[in-house]
C-alpha cells in the first residue's frame, strides 16, 4: 500500500512538471507563427475561401479529430468521460472546419472506442454527405479502421464504395500535387485499414494504411507528447515530396496507473498549445513537414490555427 502511494505521488510530481515546462515554454516563446491572425470568414467554406484554382492538396493543414465519432459514446456520466474524445457530432465538426475524421468500427459497423461502441457507421456517413450537399469545394480526408480488439466488419471496403462512391477521389500518388478545384467534384480521400481483411489495392477508390501515417505514442505527460510530436515531425520528408498524409495528435490518453482516468482532464494538459506546437515547428525548421494536426474535443481555435497556417502557405509567406 505504501509503495503504491509512494507511485501516485512520483506520477502527480512527474505531471505537474512537464505542465510546467509547456507551461513556460508557452511563456518565453508564445503562439505567434506566420498566419497567426489569419481567421477564415466562413469556417464552413474555409477551403473555398483560400481559393480552390490555387490551393494545393500537399500546401494545406488539415485540421483533424481524434476517436472523431465519440460524441454519444458510452452512458452518459457513467463511461462516457472514459471513451468520450469529441462532444460535437460528425456534422457539427466539419460545419466548424474539421477536414480529417478518425472513425473506429467494429464487426457490427458500428462506432466504437475500445470496448465501447455507439452509433453506426451510416450516421457517420449521414453526417458526411450533409455537410457535402451544403457546401461545393471542401474536401475530407476519412480514416475509417477497426478498432483495436475487434473484427473487421464483412466486405467493408463494398460497403464504403456503395455507400461514399459517387464522391471518392481514387488513390493516386499525383493528388498530392494537385489543386482541390483539379479533384472536383470528387470530394473525399478514403483511406481505409482493416486488421486482417485485404487493403485496398492501388488506384482503387479507397486508400491503404500507407497514405496516413502517424507516430503515436501511449502516455499522459504532455512535454513528452509534445517533444515526441517535434521529433517524429521532424524526421518525416517535407510535404511538397511527400505521397502520404502524416498525422501529428495534440493529445495525451489516460493511464490505468493514474487516479484521474477520464479523458477530458488528461488530454486538457496539452489542448492549449497547439498554436505553441505549431510556432515550434518554425523554431525547429520542421514546419514545412506539418501537414494533418488532429486534437480531442475540437475547437475553433484550433481549426483557425491550421487554416491560417494554410493560408500563409498559400500566400508564400512560409
Amino acid at each position: 500500500m505504501g509503495s503504491h502511494v509512494s507511485k501516485q505521488k512520483e506520477r502527480r510530481k512527474a505531471i505537474s512538471t512537464e505542465m510546467k515546462v509547456l507551461y513556460d515554454l508557452h511563456g518565453s516563446c508564445g503562439e505567434t507563427f506566420p498566419g497567426c491572425d489569419y481567421r477564415p470568414g466562413d469556417r464552413k467554406n474555409w477551403m473555398a475561401g483560400l481559393d480552390p484554382e490555387k490551393l494545393h492538396i500537399n500546401k494545406i493543414v488539415w485540421p483533424g479529430t481524434h476517436d472523431s465519432a465519440t460524441n454519444k459514446i458510452g452512458i452518459p456520466f457513467v463511461s462516457r468521460p472514459f471513451a468520450q474524445c469529441q462532444t460535437l457530432s460528425i456534422y457539427q465538426q466539419l460545419v466548424m472546419g474539421t477536414r480529417v475524421l478518425d472513425i473506429r468500427v467494429n464487426q457490427y459497423r458500428r462506432v466504437c472506442h475500445g470496448i465501447l461502441s455507439t452509433y453506426s457507421v451510416d450516421d457517420v456517413f449521414n453526417d458526411i454527405k450533409k455537410f457535402l450537399s451544403e457546401t461545393q469545394s471542401e474536401i475530407i480526408l476519412l480514416e475509417v479502421r477497426t478498432e483495436f480488439g475487434h473484427l473487421d466488419p464483412p466486405e467493408f471496403d463494398k460497403y464504403l464504395q456503395e455507400k461514399l462512391g459517387e464522391f471518392l477521389i481514387h488513390q493516386d500518388d499525383h493528388v498530392f500535387g494537385k489543386k482541390v478545384s483539379e479533384l472536383l467534384p470528387k470530394r473525399i480521400i478514403c483511406v481505409w485499414k482493416p486488421r486482417k481483411s485485404p487493403e485496398p489495392e492501388p488506384g482503387s477508390s479507397l486508400w491503404s494504411a500507407k497514405y496516413l501515417k502517424d507516430n503515436w505514442i501511449d502516455t499522459d505527460l504532455p512535454s513528452t507528447k509534445f517533444d515526441s510530436n517535434l521529433n517524429h515531425l521532424n524526421k518525416q520528408q517535407p510535404v511538397s515530396t511527400r505521397k502520404y498524409f502524416y498525422r501529428v495528435e495534440n493529445t495525451v490518453t489516460p493511464q490505468p496507473d493514474n487516479p484521474i482516468v477520464c479523458v477530458k482532464p488528461v488530454t486538457d494538459r496539452i489542448h492549449g498549445y497547439a498554436r505553441l506546437f505549431i510556432n515550434q515547428c518554425f523554431a525547429k525548421g520542421c514546419v514545412d513537414r506539418l501537414q494533418v494536426f488532429s486534437t480531442d474535443f475540437i475547437d475553433e481555435d484550433f481549426v483557425d490555427a491550421c487554416v491560417g497556417l494554410t493560408h500563409a502557405r498559400v500566400e508564400g509567406k512560409c
